[in-house]
């Protein structure tokens, strides 16, 4: 039964960063649409909202639950807790609060209120993908050292990865 709930709480954690990925870049799609046309606009941001709605509800969310749901019975599985899920819980506990955050800007976006740039919310967005390697990194390794490790070099790369970013918009404007 323990390697079913596995591949279950497996499956819907992918799910759960797919819906993540993906809500945030309709955020800054949205915000990004109101320097649209408003004959662009008017279409676009309808779409999005609902595109946002269908996401966030029939994906994102649900997906956490089953998530924390099969987590939960595979930490009673364990019968003892080993001290690396320790530190993967509390990663969890700042997933679910990026989470909740993203919820806070879905709400915000549903009224028609913009508080971030595209920009803010692509880099946002980046935010889910330390949470992932992090967590991989300590659920493979079981070693919270080595998982560090592996964050410095996503960090570095994102950084890398940034500075790109930013040159090519700066020599696309000149």
């Amino acid at each position: 039964m323990f390697l079913y709930l596995k591949a279950l709480h497996i499956v819907f954690v992918v799910t759960w960063f797919a819906g993540l990925f993906y809500i945030v870049r309709l955020f800054a799609y949205y915000a990004e649409s109101f320097d649209r046309p408003d004959n662009e606009r008017s279409v676009l941001q309808p779409y999005i909202l609902a595109s946002q709605r269908r996401l966030w509800y029939g994906i994102t969310f649900p997906s956490a639950i089953v998530t924390a749901l099969l987590g939960g019975g595979l930490i009673y599985s364990y019968g003892t807790v080993p001290s690396w899920l320790w530190v993967k819980l509390a990663l969890v506990l700042g997933l679910y609060a990026y989470h909740f955050s993203c919820h806070h800007i879905f709400l915000q976006q549903q009224k028609g209120i913009i508080q971030y740039s595209g920009l803010q919310l692509r880099i946002w967005n980046e935010v889910a993908t330390l949470f992932l390697v992090s967590i991989v990194f300590l659920v493979v390794l079981k070693n919270t050292l080595d998982m560090l490790w592996g964050i410095l070099g996503l960090v570095v790369l994102m950084a890398l990865l940034m500075a790109g970013i930013l040159w090519y918009k700066k020599r696309r404007q000149a």
